[in-house]
C-alpha cells in the first residue's frame, strides 16, 4: 500500500467511523437477542422454581396436611354417627325386650290370680256337668288344700337352673270326680287358664256307678262309672328385684372355712 492510499484511507475514515455496536457488550459478551431471550427463560425458570419451593410447596402441604384433618374429622363424625345409631338401635332392643318381659310375666300368676283360683277351678269343674239325670255322674271339687301358707321361691332347679331364684311357685293338693270324658275336659280346661300352671302327681283310680234294685237290693251298675282324679297344682309367680336379691343370697355358695390348727404346748427339756 503506498502512501496516498493511506492518506485516502484516513481521509475516507469519516465514512467509517467507529461503529456502534448493536448489542451491549458485558464482559466481553455480546447480548444479542437471542441471549437475551435464553437468560430472560433461564431467569424465569429459575423464578418459578423459587415460587414452587418457598410459595407452592409449603401451600401444597399445607393443603395436604387440611385434607388429612378434613378425613380424620369426617371420621370421628362417621364414627360418631354410628355410635348414635348403634345407641338408638339398642333402645329400641331394650324397649322391645321389656315390653317382650311384661307379656311373659302376663303369664304367670299373681296374688290377684291366686285368691280367685279356687273359684276358677270350680267354676271349670261345674261347667263340665251338662246333664241333669240322676243316673249321670256329677263333676265335683273334692279337694283343694294349699300345701303352704305362702308361696316359695324356686331355687331346687326342679325347672331349670336359669329359674334359680326368679320364680316361686304355691302348691295345692286338689282332687275331682267325674267321668273321664269330664275329666278329660276340666284338665284341658285347668291348661287353658292364663296363670302359668303345672300339674303334678297326677293319679286316677277308677270308682263304679251302681244303684241297687228298689226289689231285690242287687247293685247294678248304672251308666258311665267314675274316676276320682288327685294332682298337685303348682302355679308359678315371679319375684319382685327385692326376693330375687334375697334368693341370690340363698344361692351363693358358701366359703369353707379352714380348720384352725390345734395348739400343741411347748415342754420345756430338762
Amino acid at each position: 500500500m503506498t502512501l496516498s492510499d493511506d492518506l485516502n484511507f484516513a481521509e475516507h475514515g469519516g465514512e467509517f467511523g467507529p461503529a456502534t455496536p448493536e448489542s451491549p457488550v458485558i464482559f466481553g459478551i455480546a447480548f444479542t437477542p437471542k441471549i437475551i431471550g435464553i437468560l430472560v427463560g433461564v431467569i424465569g425458570l429459575a423464578g418459578a422454581g423459587y415460587i414452587l419451593l418457598n410459595l407452592l410447596m409449603p401451600a401444597l402441604e399445607s393443603y395436604q396436611q387440611q385434607q388429612a384433618k378434613n378425613s380424620e374429622l369426617q371420621g370421628q363424625v362417621d364414627q360418631k354417627k354410628a355410635t348414635i345409631k348403634q345407641i338408638d338401635k339398642v333402645k329400641d332392643e331394650l324397649a322391645q325386650a321389656k315390653q317382650q318381659n311384661v307379656q311373659v310375666l302376663g303369664l304367670f300368676a299373681n296374688e290377684k290370680t291366686l285368691d280367685t283360683l279356687l273359684l276358677d277351678v270350680n267354676r271349670l269343674v261345674e261347667s263340665a256337668n251338662t246333664s241333669t239325670s240322676i243316673n249321670t255322674v256329677r263333676a265335683k271339687l273334692k279337694k283343694f288344700v294349699p300345701v303352704s301358707s305362702k308361696p316359695e321361691p324356686i331355687i331346687d332347679g326342679s325347672l331349670g337352673l336359669l329359674v334359680n331364684g326368679k320364680l316361686q311357685r304355691s302348691s295345692i293338693n286338689a282332687e275331682i270326680t267325674g267321668t273321664y270324658e269330664q275329666t278329660q275336659s276340666i284338665i284341658r280346661n285347668i291348661e287353658r287358664l292364663q296363670p302359668l300352671l303345672i300339674i303334678k302327681d297326677y293319679q286316677v283310680s277308677s270308682v263304679p256307678l251302681e244303684s241297687r234294685s228298689p226289689l231285690d237290693k242287687t247293685p247294678m251298675p248304672v251308666g258311665p262309672g267314675a274316676i276320682d282324679t288327685s294332682f298337685q297344682l303348682q302355679v308359678l309367680m315371679p319375684l319382685t328385684p327385692e326376693e330375687i336379691a334375697a334368693a341370690a343370697a340363698k344361692l351363693a355358695p358358701v366359703a369353707p372355712v379352714a380348720p384352725v390348727a390345734p395348739v400343741v404346748p411347748v415342754v420345756p427339756k430338762k
